[in-house]
């Protein structure tokens, strides 16, 4: 096999592990209403909620966006983002340190 045959082929993936992650999507989307249904209250609702939808965009992300599949597409929709979003927080961690340093300085000792 010539290096110009594999550079034409390309994978592509059956049908029907779309169709049985569509009809997850269905079921998972079905016990996540059914939480509604039977009004439940609290923690429990919450956390089913958020399973259900957390489980929901897991099987999103990996099937249709092809991180399954994909090194490269998972660093750049996961990796990069999430050092972002983190170096975001410590930026505000140290806005917060510095905001109430000064506030409990001026408190204690006056303006």
């Amino acid at each position: 096999m010539s290096e110009t045959d594999k550079q034409d082929q390309t994978t592509t993936h059956k049908i029907g592990i779309y169709l049985w992650i569509w009809g997850l999507l269905f079921v998972l989307s079905f016990f996540s209403y059914m939480v509604d249904w039977y009004q439940f209250q609290g923690m429990l609702r919450w956390s089913l909620i958020l399973f259900f939808m957390f489980l929901k965009a897991g099987l999103i992300m990996a099937f249709f966006m092809h991180l399954f599949w994909e090194r490269y597409a998972l660093v750049n929709v996961l990796l990069w983002p999430m050092t972002a979003i983190a170096c975001f927080i410590f930026l505000m961690v140290a806005e917060y340190q510095y905001t109430l340093f000064t506030r409990l300085f001026y408190f204690f000792v006056g303006g």
